[in-house]
C-alpha cells in the first residue's frame, strides 16, 4: 500500500500516558512520536505491556479517567489531548474508526447488528433515521457478508467469529474515517478467516484512501500488510523503519531478538531462539534502557543500566533508541531457516495411543418435549495413532473437532462410536473409576493459563493437587518432587507459595505444565498451549516442551491452529475439517507437498516473514458449514477450488498418496501447481 506524502492524517509528538491509582504510577507510554500519512499502513509491534494498545486508545480519546496524558496528538488538524467530550465524540464518528481485538465484546449482544453499525452515524446526524437500515445493509455488503438484507436484523450470536469481525470493520468504516486503528484485529481468528479479514481491510482502506495503524504481535501479518513499522518496548518506540529494513536490517537488539524468536512457516522447524526473561511491567521499569536486563549487547555495560537511550536517526527513515545500535549484527537474513533437529524415529512397537473410527455426536433436542431431533457430528470417523516419544500435531479451523478429539481421549466427553486404545487397552466407554488409572498416564495442558489455575490457591498446592487426588503425594516424593517439578519447567521452587495472579502468562503456562507432569504421565494432550502467549514467551514454552519430551520420553498430542508453531513441534501432522481427517502424514510431506486442497489453503493463508516475496494467497471463501448439517459427499466441496460434481455425492476415503509419506481424502488430490492450473481453468462448477 502506498502513501502520498503531504500533510499527515495523524501526528503524535512526545506522547506520555501514566496511570495513577492506589499503587505507584504506571507510565504505560513514554514520549513516543510518529506520523501516519493518507493511504499508509503503520504496523506497531511489541510484547504485551509495551504500550501499543494504550497509545491507540489515547489517539481515539478512549482512555479512562485515571490516565494522565501529556504531549500532542493531532488528528486531521484537531488536538486530541485537550479536546472536550463533544469534540472527541464527533472525532470518533467522523475521522477515526476503531477495530477492536474481540468482536464478541465489541458488539452489544441484545441489539441487532445492523443497528449497531449505523447508530453512531445516526446519533451524529450524518445518517437519517429513515435511511439507517439501507445504509446498514450497504455497509454489510461492503464487507462482503452474504445476504445482508437478512443479516442486518440478526444478533451477534447468530454470526460466526469471522462475520462478527467483518461487522466490526463495517462499524469502524461507516463514517468514512480518515484513520483506521485495528488493534489485534485477527488474534482470535483462524488463519483462513484471518486472511479473509486482512484482505478485506486492505480493500476497504484502498477504496477510501484512509491511513491505518495495525497493532499486532503477529510479525507475519506486519510483513505482509504494513509499509512502516514501529517497535515498542517498555512504553517507548525503540525502532522505526520501513517494513523491509525492520525485517532485513533490524538495528535494535530487541527487534532482532523478537524476529529470531518467532516461529516461521518458511523455516525448517526445530528449536526456537527465545528472548530470555520477561518484559517489564510499567510500574516496575528498570533504570536506564528498559531492555538491558534481557539484552546481549548490554552485558557488562554500565551505560545501558543507567542511561535511557534517546531515539536517533541512523539512516534515512530509520530511527533507533540504542546506545550501541551500530554493533547490532545484521542477520543473514532474519527470516533464514531455523536450525533443525535430527528427526526422532517412532517407536517400533504398538502405538501408545490408537484412535479407531472415533465418533462424538452431541444430541440436538427440541425446546418443548426435549426429544432428540438431530445431532452435532463434532467428530465423525477419526482414526489416528501416536507412539511414545512422538508429537502428533492436530490442526484445522475452529469447529473442526480438534479439541473434542482430545477431550474424548481424556474421557471428558462421551464417545458415540469407535474406540480409543491406550497402551493396548481399550479405554473408551470405561466408567470414571476404571478410567482413573489410565488418566494418571494421560494429562491435559489447557489453552488459557489464566482460567486453568485456581486463583485462591498457591501454585505449589495446584501443582501437587493431582498427587493428592490419586493418593500418591507421599509415594511420589511429596514436597521434594514438587520442588523438582518447578525446576524442570524453569521456575524457582521458592515461588511455590505465591498465588497465580503474581505470575506472567508464560509463567502460568509453565505452572500448568508442571501440574500435568506431576503424575509422571506418558502422554500429554496440549490444547493450544501457546495461543495466548507473546511470541517471545511462546518460544520459551515450545523449547521447554521439546526439552521435557527428550528428557522424559513423552508423547504429545499437540492441538493448534497456528501452523507455524506446529512445524516447530510436530513429527507428524493430521489436518481436520468438519469432524474428519482430510490429510495426515509426516511433517515434511504435509508442509512441503500438501495434496489436499484444504491443507494447501491453510498453508497458503499463513503470513510469511519474508518481505522480499509477496505470494498470491489462496483465500477460502464462505464459512465452515455446521456439523449439525454437514454437506453430502466431501464435506469440503462447497469451499473447494477443485470441486467437481462427484465431490458433492461421493465421500472420499483417507488413503495413501502414491510416492508421498501421507494419506489424503480427496478425489482430486494433487500438488499446488495443479491447483493453479485448475483455478485458471475455472474449476469448481
Amino acid at each position: 500500500m502506498t502513501s502520498a506524502k503531504g500533510e499527515p492524517v495523524l501526528s503524535v509528538r512526545d506522547l506520555t500516558v501514566t496511570f495513577t491509582g492506589a499503587g505507584r504510577p504506571a507510565p504505560a507510554v513514554r514520549g513516543i512520536s510518529f506520523d501516519v500519512y493518507p493511504g499508509e499502513v503503520l504496523g506497531i509491534v511489541g510484547e504485551s505491556g509495551s504500550g501499543k494498545s494504550v497509545a491507540c486508545l489515547a489517539i481515539a480519546g478512549l482512555l479512562p479517567d485515571n490516565a494522565q496524558v501529556t504531549g500532542s496528538i493531532r488528528l486531521v488538524g484537531t488536538e486530541v489531548v485537550s479536546a472536550d467530550a463533544e469534540t472527541l465524540r464527533t472525532l470518533r464518528g467522523r475521522d477515526v474508526g476503531f477495530v477492536f481485538q474481540d468482536p464478541t465484546t465489541t458488539l452489544n449482544p441484545v441489539l441487532p447488528v445492523g443497528r449497531q453499525i449505523v447508530e453512531g452515524q445516526v446519533a451524529l446526524g450524518r445518517v437519517a433515521a429513515g435511511s439507517a437500515r439501507s445504509r446498514a445493509v450497504q455497509a454489510l455488503r461492503e464487507v462482503e457478508i452474504a445476504a445482508p438484507e437478512t443479516r442486518v436484523e440478526q444478533y451477534p450470536h447468530q454470526f460466526s467469529g469471522g462475520m462478527r469481525q467483518r461487522a466490526v470493520i463495517a462499524m469502524a468504516m461507516s463514517g468514512q474515517p480518515k484513520l483506521i486503528i485495528a488493534d489485534e484485529p485477527t488474534t482470535a481468528l483462524d488463519v483462513t478467516v484471518q486472511a479473509q479479514v486482512l484482505a478485506l481491510l486492505a480493500r476497504r482502506q484502498a477504496a477510501t484512501g484512509a491511513a491505518a495503524i495495525l497493532v499486532t504481535h503477529d510479525l507475519g501479518v506486519v510483513a505482509e500488510v504494513a509499509r512502516r513499522v514501529a517497535v515498542m518496548y517498555g512504553g517507548r518506540i525503540v525502532e522505526t523503519a520501513s517494513v523491509r529494513d525492520i525485517f532485513e536490517r533490524p538495528r535494535h537488539p530487541y527487534t532482532a531478538a523478537l524476529l529470531k524468536s518467532a516461529p516461521r512457516l518458511e523455516a525448517r522447524g526445530g528449536r526456537l531462539d527465545p528472548i530470555p526473561g520477561q518484559p517489564p511491567t510499567p510500574s516496575a521499569l528498570p533504570a536506564g534502557c528498559s531492555f538491558h536486563p534481557r539484552c546481549g549487547l548490554a552485558a557488562g555495560r554500565s551505560r545501558c543500566a543507567s542511561e535511557d537511550p534517546a531515539s536517533r536517526t541512523i539512516e534515512s527513515g530509520h530511527c533507533v533508541a540504542c546506545h550501541f545500535a551500530e554493533e547490532q549484527a545484521v542477520p543473514s537474513p532474519v527470516f533464514a531457516a531455523a536450525r533443525a533437529e535430527a528427526p526422532r524415529a517412532a517407536a517400533e512397537r504398538a502405538p501408545l495411543l490408537a484412535i479407531e473410527n472415533l465418533q462424538v455426536h452431541f444430541p440436538i433436542r427440541s425446546k418443548v418435549l426435549r426429544r432428540t431431533i438431530g445431532a452435532v457430528r463434532a467428530v465423525d470417523g477419526v482414526s489416528l495413532t501416536l507412539s511414545a516419544g512422538e508429537t502428533l500435531g492436530l490442526v484445522g479451523e475452529s469447529g473442526c473437532g480438534k479439541t473434542t478429539v482430545s477431550r474424548a481421549v481424556m474421557g471428558l466427553v462421551p464417545v458415540t462410536g469407535g474406540r480409543i486404545v491406550f497402551d493396548g487397552q481399550t479405554i473408551s466407554g470405561l466408567s470414571r473409576e476404571r478410567l482413573r488409572p489410565y488418566r494418571r498416564q494421560m494429562q491435559y495442558v489447557f489453552q488459557d493459563p489464566f482460567a486453568s489455575l485456581n486463583p485462591v490457591r498457591s501454585v505449589g498446592d495446584l501443582v501437587g493437587e493431582p498427587l493428592r487426588i490419586h493418593g500418591l503425594y507421599d509415594a511420589m516424593g511429596g514436597d521434594a518432587w514438587i520442588r523438582r517439578l518447578f525446576e524442570m519447567v524453569g521456575l524457582s521452587p521458592s515461588v511455590a507459595g505465591r498465588l497465580p495472579r503474581e505470575f506472567s502468562g508464560g509463567q502460568k503456562q509453565r505452572i500448568g505444565i508442571a501440574r500435568a507432569l506431576a503424575l509422571k504421565p506418558r502422554l500429554l494432550i496440549l490444547d493450544e498451549p501457546v495461543a495466548s502467549l507473546d511470541v517471545s514467551i511462546q518460544a520459551q514454552v515450545i523449547n521447554l516442551l521439546q526439552d521435557l519430551q527428550h528428557e522424559l520420553g513423552l508423547a504429545y498430542l499437540f492441538v493448534a491452529h497456528d501452523l507455524s508453531v506446529v512445524k516447530h513441534t510436530a513429527d507428524r501432522v493430521a489436518v481436520m475439517y468438519l469432524g474428519r481427517i482430510v490429510e495426515e502424514g509426516d511433517k515434511s510431506a504435509i508442509y512441503d507437498t500438501p495434496m489436499h486442497p484444504y491443507t494447501q489453503a491453510l498453508l497458503s493463508a499463513v503470513p510469511r516473514h519474508d518481505v522480499r516475496v509477496r505470494e498470491e494467497r489462496l483465500i477460502l471463501q464462505g464459512e465452515i458449514p455446521s456439523p449439525a448439517n454437514p454437506p453430502s459427499g466431501c464435506r469440503f466441496h462447497p469451499r473447494c477450488f477443485k470441486a467437481s460434481a462427484r465431490c458433492a455425492t461421493d465421500t472420499p476415503v483417507l488413503e495413501p498418496h502414491p510416492g508421498i509419506a501421507s494419506r489424503r481424502a480427496c478425489h482430486h488430490a494433487g500438488p499446488l501447481a495443479a491447483r493453479v492450473d485448475r483455478m485458471a481453468a475455472g474449476a469448481g462448477a
